[in-house]
């Protein structure tokens, strides 16, 4: 009997939940984890129709883009469709789960499947995370280094850019006296003791650090290890707003947004002037994402590929890029296909599907 809390486990692999923004709320919105899953649908936002959709489907999980509790407050009485929909969720015993800025700034996630869908190469992140990173220093007897190091290789430490089990060793020596009431692995009590160590050094997320913590002191021979977390400034390349890379060849800019129309399938963009260059280089982030035009500009970025823009981003941009603004939904319809993907590859007879009742909420004449 699989519970639901295992489907959600599967998504924050891929969107860890402390890469959300501190203004957002994913993570579980209603209701109780623990229970069997019985079936899911996955949408953008979390509506009436959607929450009897998933009632009359047997579907006891509902997940979202975008959180359906995110303001607070104080009653529930169904005053609007966020207490109706969660009242009607306690009512049917149905998890609302949402995965918002998390999924936006994770490595794999809607910016970087909007970025494979246009054939993007060389695809890093536009503006990456900065202080989310922290390095692990501990001391282990040599015969015990490798076991250290790959345990802790495989809960995600010691990765930098694409690649991983990084680490940093140094051969020393280490010195001890072990007390009372102690079971020392090497040495004898009240003796000083003097062990040939390696200093082992990795790279992890500040997330992971309980992960690591409880991974060294699982494989470590010594009753009291030795370790050290460092906080560090730099830039985790593997997290962060928006996307950049290169279309494999070059294209007059009427020509890619007609391109990217027939990519997102879209009925309209809006774009700023037309420079008269080449696109080459391109630079995106769904949703709401013109506060990233001035780094897409410091990339030397040709376009740049948003869902929202205010009327003075348009000028603003002069003639350093093209503004392309493509629509909330539409740049972000495609977090469905993320979650009905993470949940097929894992759980493929798992019963998944999305919703038909999942539209956009601006409508144009």
């Amino acid at each position: 009997m699989m519970k639901i809390k295992e489907i959600l486990h599967a998504i924050e692999q891929v969107a860890p939940m402390p890469l959300q923004e501190s203004f957002d709320n994913s993570g579980v919105q209603v209701g109780d984890v623990n229970q069997e899953a019985k079936g899911a649908i996955v949408c953008i936002d979390v509506t009436e129709a959607v929450m009897d959709e998933a009632i009359a489907m047997g579907c006891n999980l509902v997940i979202s883009h975008h959180p359906l509790a995110f303001r607070s407050f104080k009653s529930l009485t169904g005053k609007n469709y966020v207490e109706r929909c969660l009242m009607k969720a306690c009512k049917y015993d149905i998890v609302v789960y949402a995965a918002h800025t998390n999924l936006d700034n994770a490595a794999e996630g809607i910016n970087r499947y909007l970025a494979d869908m246009l054939g993007l190469q060389h695809i890093r992140i536009l503006e990456p995370q900065k202080g989310k990173l922290l390095k692990l220093v501990t001391f282990v007897p040599h015969s015990h280094a490798e076991l250290v190091r790959n345990t802790l290789f495989n809960i995600g430490a010691g990765s930098i850019g694409n690649y991983d089990w990084c680490s940093y060793n140094v051969q020393g020596e280490g010195t001890f006296r072990a007390g009372e009431d102690t079971t020392p692995f090497v040495g004898e009590q009240g003796v000083l003791h003097t062990e040939a160590e390696t200093r082992i050094e990795v790279v992890l997320p500040v997330y992971k650090q309980s992960e690591a913590l409880r991974a060294l002191i699982s494989v470590h021979p010594y009753e009291e290890p030795a370790y050290d977390f460092y906080a560090l400034e730099n830039v985790w390349e593997k997290a962060g707003s928006g996307v950049v890379g290169t279309l494999p060849e070059e294209m007059e800019e009427e020509d890619f947004l007609y391109f990217l129309k027939d990519t997102f399938h879209l009925n309209t963009i809006q774009h700023s002037a037309f420079r008269g260059k080449p696109v080459r280089d391109v630079a995106l982030c769904s949703g709401s994402g013109a506060f990233l035009t001035p780094k897409a500009i410091s990339y030397s970025a040709d376009v740049f590929i948003t869902g929202e823009a205010k009327y003075n981003d348009f000028y603003d941009v002069e003639n350093k890029l093209l503004l392309a603004v493509v629509g909330h939904y539409e740049s972000e319809v495609f977090t469905k296909n993320i979650f009905y993907d993470i949940i097929t590859k894992k759980y493929p007879t798992f019963a998944v599907y999305m919703s038909g009742f999942d539209v956009n909420p601006v409508n144009y004449l």
